[in-house]
């Protein structure tokens, strides 16, 4: 097995870059990225299996610990998918003002739940983690660039943690234990 540093490039704490044209990823890998998460001020971490933020096809294997924040967001021009490999998260989509349009539960595959999403739209999205952990696979087109993701306009400022975690304890009670399970 190879050692971290043969696998992975660090770009900054929540994002290392594979070393090598094949990717394989293990339990033993996502291990080491949880270790890596719990790391971060914002208990998230991500292996690119994509060479370089200038690919066009942006491949990711991330991990979210329970209360890690996603800031309601959306994307211009672009759609992504995410799988579930471990854990369970609620996808919760919005409309314009901050209401809630749709949510949708997801895990695994074997706990018969809803375990693939693909937004093709550019509407704002969140997500609530319902695991310790969640692990999932998203994928996305590339490059990257920061000017395509615009966060709406009625969340907390970014700096201020209080407010967000006040924020998703509120979007958690709104949305109960509700969502869409399966693909019906």
């Amino acid at each position: 097995m190879a050692t971290e540093t043969e696998k992975f490039t660090r770009q900054n704490d929540e994002v290392f870059y594979t070393t090598s044209a094949l990717t394989e990823i293990g339990i033993t890998d996502i291990s080491w990225l949880k270790d890596r998460a719990r790391e971060t001020r914002r208990r998230r971490a991500r292996i690119c299996a994509h060479p370089d933020p200038d690919a066009g096809l942006h491949e990711m294997l991330i991990v979210h610990e329970k209360d890690t924040y996603v800031p309601p967001h959306r994307h211009i021009g672009r759609s992504e998918s995410y799988t579930i490999i471990e854990g369970a998260m609620r996808i919760v989509l919005f409309d314009e003002a901050g209401s809630i349009e749709d949510v949708i539960a997801m895990t695994t595959l074997d706990q018969g739940g809803c375990f693939f999403y693909r937004l093709s739209g550019s509407q704002f999205h969140s997500m609530t983690i319902d695991s310790e952990w969640v692990v999932f696979h998203e994928v996305t087109s590339g490059p990257f660039d920061p000017a395509t993701t615009e966060f709406a306009p009625w969340i907390p400022a970014p700096d201020d943690m209080d407010a967000q975690t006040e924020f998703m304890t509120r979007l958690i009670k709104r949305i109960g234990q509700g969502g869409r399970t399966t693909d019906g």
